[in-house]
């Protein structure tokens, strides 16, 4: 499962894959750095300690894509 978010002030939209099959989550900010994670609850918890979804140009889909990772990795 792969998500791209567009923040109001990046040029590059925020990409979230988490790719249970492989054991790959991971999220790739608007200023091109990133974070891997071990688990989908670690990925969630970074994001809830380090993103608002107000940052985001359509907020709604950060909250669909929190809600879309909860339910398909039961976190």
């Amino acid at each position: 499962m792969e998500f791209e978010l567009q923040t109001k002030e990046g040029a590059y939209p925020n990409q979230i894959t988490i790719d249970s099959d492989n054991g790959r989550y991971m999220i790739r900010s608007s200023d091109t750095s990133g974070q891997v994670f071990n688990s989908p609850q670690e990925l969630i918890s970074w994001m809830e300690q380090n993103w608002d979804k107000d940052v985001f140009v359509h907020p709604e889909e950060y909250d669909h894509m929190m809600k879309a990772i909860r339910s398909e990795t039961d976190a």
